[in-house]
């Protein structure tokens, strides 16, 4: 058969400066402007602001375009915090006053449950928030090389594999200011320059920093990871991708839910990065539970027992499920250390048929879950037998809540009460918790 030649089409000019008012803010956090009909997608660009921009993608359907100049400023426009900001791609609504941020998030929500139909008053109470600063207590770092072999530690710059080189991060927690050059300093001395994939710290009882490091540690290296640990009193795990190893000592790592219970964890558990939206959010679900002596409740997507245990002090009896078995055990474990006796946890994949397990033929009066990105469906699906009347549902993701609050709504469950929970703040990542009821 023949092979004909043909022409590869031509590419669209990219390199076109417009000036043009953003209408809204997408999904994203990025600002929508119109070339025609066509949208033009803007970061950094905010609602009712006329802006100068120059293209550098075009689609058949949108553009994208890098933001030149702010021409007429919203008035929620603010200065942004962070020397970083317009390259990396931790955060992306700094440049948005905070009460705005929040006000963007509440209307995320309510648009995508629009999209599923549900148009329903929506009951909203107020934001759990904290301070919209030095917040977060876990992040991951990155490590990257540049062709002379020096150290690149930061994040990941926007749109992009490559890292943008970090001095300092004020969304970290401030026990580690100083992360980002102590970590240059070392990274261009130890010898597994290439092994270093990533470094994860961890703000808690005591200060954690994970190397991700596949070779084994030399003595030389050894002894300068030493240094650096008791100059800077962080403790200093490294995973070689088969087991964590503590450097020195191996610490008990907990952090404080209320004043009479503290949380344990090891250094590869999920805890959330918020500390003081977490102990908010824990408080407020037991608050809208109603708890009672007699209540009997399923906590599914337990985790460490960071909701379970507290609720256990108030009701006859706790549930809690996790599909990880070593945080079943830890749970478990954090039950007997705080003294709680009348909550038991199983493992389960809860994406998965549970309806044969021992633990469903208990007669439950509520529940709650909070599950990860994907949402809970399947999970939800199953627990529709169960009937219960009280379902207070935490979400890290407003599309699959969206769509699962779709799923109780059309089985005659109402929504009662809905709030945003910034655990992200200055960034587009969204949080709610919602109570539905029968």
């Amino acid at each position: 058969m023949a092979n004909f030649f043909k022409a590869s089409p031509k590419k669209t000019q990219i390199q076109q400066q417009l000036t043009v008012n953003i209408r809204h803010l997408d999904q994203q956090g990025c600002g929508v402007a119109f070339q025609g009909k066509k949208p033009i997608f803007i970061e950094g660009a905010l609602p009712n602001e006329t802006v100068e921009v120059k293209l550098y993608e075009q689609k058949s359907k949108f553009s994208k375009a890098k933001l030149l100049k702010v021409i007429t400023a919203s008035p929620n426009r603010a200065e942004v915090m962070c020397r970083h900001y317009f390259q990396c791609g931790g955060c992306n609504l700094q440049h948005m006053d905070y009460q705005s941020q929040l006000t963007y998030k509440q209307d995320k929500i309510t648009k995508l449950f629009s999209r599923q139909a549900l148009n329903e008053l929506m009951p909203w109470q107020n934001p759990i928030v904290s301070d919209p600063w030095h917040y977060r207590r876990k992040a991951r770092i990155g490590v990257q090389y540049n062709k002379r072999g020096e150290p690149i530690v930061g994040f990941r710059q926007r749109e992009s594999n490559h890292l943008t080189e970090i001095k300092s991060c004020p969304v970290l927690v401030e026990a580690f200011n100083n992360i980002f050059a102590e970590l240059k300093d070392i990274l261009a001395k130890v010898s597994g320059k290439n092994a270093i994939g990533h470094v994860e710290i961890i703000a808690a009882n005591e200060n954690v920093v994970l190397v991700r490091q596949l070779v084994k540690l030399t003595a030389q290296d050894k002894q300068l990871w030493q240094s650096f640990s008791s100059k800077n009193e962080w403790l200093v795990y490294f995973d070689d991708g088969k087991s964590l190893t503590p450097l020195m000592e191996d610490k008990t790592l907990s952090y404080s839910l209320t004043d009479a219970i503290k949380i344990e964890f090891s250094v590869d558990n999920f805890i959330q990065v918020n500390h003081l939206v977490n102990n908010k959010m824990v408080e407020q679900a037991q608050t809208w539970l109603m708890l009672n002596e007699n209540d009997v409740v399923l906590d599914l997507f337990c985790g460490l027992g960071n909701f379970s245990l507290p609720i256990a002090q108030k009701v006859s009896s706790v549930v809690g499920i996790e599909g990880v078995m070593s945080m079943v055990n830890k749970a478990q474990e954090n039950a007997q250390k705080n003294g709680i006796s009348n909550c038991q946890f199983y493992q389960a994949d809860l994406n998965s048929d549970w309806q044969n397990e021992l633990w469903v033929q208990q007669k439950y009066t509520k529940v709650l879950l909070d599950p990860a990105r994907a949402g809970a469906y399947q999970a939800l699906t199953q627990l529709l037998t169960c009937k219960v009347s009280k379902i207070l549902y935490v979400s890290c993701d407003p599309a699959s809540l969206a769509r699962d609050a779709k799923l109780l709504i059309d089985h005659g469950y109402k929504i009662e009460k809905i709030a945003l929970m910034d655990m992200f703040s200055q960034t587009k990542h969204v949080e709610t918790m919602v109570m539905f009821s029968l």
